[in-house]
């Protein structure tokens, strides 16, 4: 897994430092991250919709498939530069998707919140959104148990 997430911090460092990207820059990294985990733990069937068509409750930016025409969750991506999360889950859009979604995850790329029934089940961050912005280096890899 260590492996997978250096090359992903790599990647979004390369988009960060162009100094042009839009959040939807960083968007084929965090799909090849989601698919190259699920090839790691044998489950090859995963993909991943990166803006894939509105929803009754909006147009999160990415739905994930189970590979067999089953939904199991959607992702709301912010850009690298939005710290803090807790501000934008309080807003409208998170609370109408927390409202239709079973499963959720908001995220800047590097900490991710997974809401389940519309609850923060778990939080994890992988790296300092911060060092990634505000240095343009590589953060180095958050220990994660």
């Amino acid at each position: 897994m260590k492996n997978i997430l250096e090359k992903y911090l790599n990647e979004l460092q390369q988009s960060i430092n162009r100094g042009d990207a839009r959040e939807e820059s960083f968007y084929h990294a965090l799909k090849e991250l989601l698919e190259a985990y699920a090839r790691q733990i044998e489950n090859a069937k995963c993909d991943v919709t990166i803006l894939p068509k509105a929803t009754e409750a909006g147009n999160p930016d990415f739905r994930v498939w189970d590979g067999k025409a089953q939904i199991t969750g959607y992702i709301e991506a912010k850009k690298p530069d939005c710290y803090q999360l807790e501000p934008i889950e309080k807003s409208e859009q998170i609370q109408r998707y927390l409202d239709a979604f079973p499963n959720l995850i908001l995220t800047n790329f590097y900490e991710f919140r997974l809401y389940q029934q519309g609850l923060l089940v778990q939080c994890v961050s992988i790296a300092s959104a911060i060092n990634a912005t505000q240095l343009g280096k590589v953060p180095p890899l958050t220990q994660i148990a």
